[in-house]
């Protein structure tokens, strides 16, 4: 590994500068995306691990969701047309003889996890899941004499006929040249986002608050001292009688948002927008049957919304990689991506400066050696390389926990 240091990193504490961060809540059709595509991923690796012991190669991190649609009035909401899920991708389907029911998996796991997400969602009746799955070889499957019968041949990364043809159980390798990417600690406007989402679609508060939905949206820009924040919430239509009671629940919002904000940064003047493409005269209102536009003609795309710590930040160091729905044994795109923040979490805990972090893969190299581990540091003085050796080395030593985590859903990837 090789290990490059430098400086240059603004402090995420400093009230100087500038940040803008949005967060696609967790009712956001990008979101609902993700979560699908790792659910499936986490059903069908579980599903593996009682039947064989190994987790089997998959991929459904090309999973999308095309919006249904549906009759909202004040009073009333109900889809007419339904939600597709288009789980696209690559999974096995048979070790030898052992056939695995992909499709239930599949078909579970999605409405499960939206059921869920949206407890108003008849996921029986409207969600329609629609796998369109493979198990093509790889690139790199030369066709000869007797290459198909060589263990752990190309030509049987998705066709195995015993665990044997796993490439993994004889060498863990990168399966690309890819990067992960992470930063910690989070700035003023990243935890303003992640906050005041997170209190807005808890459980508690949905409970008291039966009436707004999770397809939440919060775009936060701060400028030393000043933050501007806009958001989206909206309302379910059953829960709402009329244009009054909506443009009084609207305010409450607007008031609960600016009360969060004030808590979360006391020492700065935010100002909060609310529903701001509202027009109550015609009247056209975030008005929802089931609390997400999934329902009516939005779409969602795994990779397309939050990065692996829920946020996109526009001028943070971020990796483009869709981490949910890919293989949780030796997908570097995930697995990087995720020990990166790790390994910045522990870098910043043990020298107090604010730590970014690139951990950059070769395609065939061993997957607990990267390539190239980049830190960035705060500070004037760059981290000794032996230092990031150190900490990256124990992070990678315990990607088996991290697997863990992923399966039990402890994890998040979006």
């Amino acid at each position: 590994m090789d290990v490059i240091t430098t400086t240059g990193l603004t402090a995420a504490s400093a009230l100087t500068g500038a940040e803008v961060v949005e967060r696609k809540g967790a009712g956001h059709p990008d979101t609902l995306a993700d979560g699908v595509a790792e659910a499936i991923s986490r059903a069908y690796s579980r599903y593996c691990l009682d039947a064989f012991g190994a987790i089997l190669h998959h991929n459904t991190d090309k999973t999308s969701l095309l919006g249904g649609a549906a009759d909202v009035r004040f009073g009333h909401g109900q889809l007419t047309a339904p939600i597709q899920v288009l789980v696209n991708g690559r999974i096995t389907a048979a070790l030898g003889d052992h056939t695995i029911p992909v499709t239930d998996i599949v078909t579970a796991a999605a409405r499960g996890y939206l059921a869920g997400a949206l407890p108003l969602l008849d996921v029986e009746r409207w969600v329609e899941v629609r796998p369109r799955l493979t198990q093509a070889s790889s690139p790199g499957a030369v066709t000869g004499a007797d290459s198909a019968e060589r263990a752990a041949s190309r030509q049987r990364w998705f066709a195995p006929r015993t665990l044997d043809d796993l490439a993994e159980r004889h060498r863990m390798f990168s399966n690309d040249s890819s990067a992960g990417v992470a930063y910690w600690p989070l700035g003023i406007a990243e935890q303003l986002a992640l906050g005041i989402e997170g209190h807005l679609t808890s459980e508690a508060f949905r409970a008291e608050h039966p009436y707004y939905g999770t397809d939440i949206k919060l775009m936060v820009v701060r400028h030393g001292t000043s933050v501007q924040l806009t958001a989206c919430v909206p309302q379910i239509a059953r829960e709402t009688a009329d244009l009054d009671t909506y443009i009084a629940r609207r305010t409450q919002a607007r008031d609960l948002i600016t009360e969060l904000a004030e808590a979360i940064a006391p020492e700065h003047h935010v100002t909060a927008s609310l529903n701001t493409r509202d027009n109550d005269r015609r009247p056209e209102l975030y008005l929802t049957a089931t609390g997400s536009s999934i329902e009516s003609g939005d779409e969602g795309v795994v990779g397309r919304g939050n990065r692996a710590n829920g946020l996109i930040s526009m001028l943070r160091p971020w990796s483009a990689e869709g981490v949910s729905g890919k293989n949780p044994v030796y997908h570097v795109g995930k697995l990087y991506n995720l020990a990166a923040a790790e390994a910045a979490r522990r870098l910043h805990e043990e020298t107090a400066l604010d730590c970014a972090v690139a951990l950059v893969s070769q395609s065939g190299r061993d997957l607990t050696d990267p390539w190239q581990a980049i830190v960035q540091t705060s500070g004037t003085t760059p981290i000794g390389a032996a230092h990031v050796r150190r900490v990256v080395a124990d992070v990678m030593d315990e990607l088996p926990a991290l697997r863990e985590q992923l399966l039990d859903g402890k994890l998040a990837t979006a």
